[in-house]
C-alpha cells in the first residue's frame, strides 16, 4: 500500500492543456496510491495541445471539493485562459485553497489562481510570462524549478516536472496546511 493510497486528486484542465503538465503528475499521484478524477467546464473528452485526449469524470458544475484531498492545475495557454473563466472553477479553487488543502500549479496554470484571488501574501513560480499578472495579485513571483508554499507547489515548465512531481506527492502525503486560506 502506497502513502497515497485512499487520497482523491482533482486534475482541473479543458481543451489545450500542456499534455505532460497533466499525465505526468497524474501518473506520479496514481502510482503512489491516490485516485485521479479529470474535471472540466463539460463532459466528455478533451484534447492536449500535442494530442494526448483523456475522458472528463466531472464538471465543474457538478464537482464538489469535499470530496478530493488535492487539486492540480496543469498549464497551457488556452486551457489556462479558458479554465479561467469559468466562474464554477474559479469557485472550486477557492473552495480549496480555504480548505487549506494541497495544491500543484505548473506553467501558465496559475492563471486562474490570480482568478480565485488566493495568491496574496504567497510565494509561487510559474512560466515567466505571467509573472507581472501573479504579483499583481499578490503574490511575490520567484523564478524556482519548483516552490512550495503552505501547500501550495508551483513550478515553471515542463523541463520542472520531476521536481515538481516529488513535491506534489509530498504536500498530498502531509495532507491540509492549516495556514493556506482564501
Amino acid at each position: 500500500m502506497s502513502h497515497l493510497t485512499g487520497k482523491t486528486v482533482a486534475f482541473l484542465a479543458t481543451n489545450g492543456f500542456e499534455d505532460s503538465e497533466l499525465t505526468s503528475p497524474w501518473r506520479a499521484v496514481t502510482e503512489h496510491g491516490a485516485a485521479a478524477e479529470l474535471l472540466s467546464t463539460d463532459l466528455g473528452t478533451i484534447a492536449g495541445k500535442h494530442g494526448h485526449q483523456i475522458d472528463v469524470d466531472v464538471t465543474t458544475a457538478a464537482a464538489d471539493p469535499s470530496r478530493y484531498d488535492a487539486l492540480v492545475l496543469p498549464g497551457g495557454v488556452v486551457n489556462s485562459d479558458d479554465i479561467r473563466l469559468d466562474d464554477k472553477a474559479v469557485a472550486f479553487v477557492r473552495e480549496i485553497f480555504a480548505a487549506g488543502k494541497p495544491v500543484g500549479v505548473i506553467c501558465h496554470g496559475g492563471w486562474i489562481l490570480a482568478d480565485a484571488d488566493v495568491l496574496d501574501g504567497r510565494t509561487i513560480t510559474s512560466y515567466p510570462s505571467l509573472r507581472t499578472d501573479l504579483r499583481n495579485a499578490g503574490a511575490l513571483w520567484i523564478d524556482e524549478e519548483v516552490v512550495v508554499d503552505q501547500g501550495l507547489v508551483s513550478s515553471r515548465t515542463p523541463a520542472d516536472l520531476s521536481a515538481f512531481n516529488d513535491k506534489l506527492v509530498e504536500e498530498i502525503g502531509e495532507g491540509p496546511h492549516a495556514g493556506q486560506t482564501a
